[in-house]
């Protein structure tokens, strides 16, 4: 069964819902003029999200992460949108030296050893290209949904990164059902790994299915303990030192 004959309904407010995100995205493109990016994972929020710039042909850069861990499914999204939209995509990928470096001493699989190896590898392929990406913007956009876990439950449309800069989160308000009907409505291209029951897609070694009524990101780090699932991209820097105490710099 596609994703979307499992997950697209029409909800209540759902057309106020998409105008309020247009304008959250244009009233943040124009405080932000020429410094403002989306930080795309590529996974069904953010697909609407580009879609929504690319439609209202919103001044907002795109940018992704190619940590060198992705699915071949995730990664072939990055020529679609180009091809879909007609829009560039930035793609910042890991430093090759720290890799090589970070799998010499610890392995390819180091992140199922530890917590602290996981997050060190997370730091290599993520946060170390994303502050590449947001060196000099000003303000950045993301999928995140307070739906998508408990963590997530009160995140705001506006907030503010460790370095000040605007992080607007534009769908937060935004259901699962809500996202798979704008969608189907528009013709979104999307990962077909959403097909196979992976509704939160990371790293492939990091990824796996969830079952039926498991949380949205059970298949995220799934032998961790459900309080650790977060890689540090939109962890506050001390939440993010206190949790990750003795993973390698």
């Amino acid at each position: 069964m596609s994703a979307i004959a499992l997950y697209a309904r029409a909800t209540e407010g759902f057309e106020a819902r998409v105008a309020q995100a247009v304008e959250r995205l244009r009233d943040a493109a124009a405080e932000h003029a020429g410094r403002i990016v989306q930080a795309t994972s590529l996974g069904a929020e953010d697909m609407v999200i580009t879609d929504l710039i690319a439609r209202h042909a919103l001044p907002i850069a795109i940018g992704t992460l190619e940590t060198g861990k992705l699915h071949a499914e995730t990664s072939a999204l990055i020529d679609r949108i180009e091809q879909h939209y007609g829009l560039a995509v930035e793609v910042y990928r890991p430093k090759n030296e720290a890799v090589i470096e970070f799998v010499r001493a610890n392995g390819e699989e180091a992140m199922y050893r530890s917590l602290a190896l996981r997050k060190g590898c997370c730091g290599i392929r993520k946060l170390e290209p994303l502050s590449r990406m947001l060196a000099e913007r000003g303000a950045w956009i993301t999928g995140l949904r307070r739906e998508q876990s408990d963590a997530r439950g009160e995140v705001p449309f506006r907030d503010h990164d460790d370095a000040g800069r605007l992080k607007l989160n534009a769908l937060a308000d935004w259901s699962w059902a809500d996202v798979w009907h704008y969608i189907e409505r528009h013709q979104v291209p999307y990962n077909p790994l959403h097909d196979q029951f992976m509704p939160s897609i990371g790293c492939a070694p990091c990824t796996r299915a969830i079952a039926v009524g498991e949380p949205f990101r059970a298949g995220r780090w799934w032998w961790e303990d459900e309080t650790a699932k977060e890689c540090g991209l939109h962890v506050h820097q001390e939440a993010a030192a206190v949790s990750a105490i003795g993973a390698p710099q």
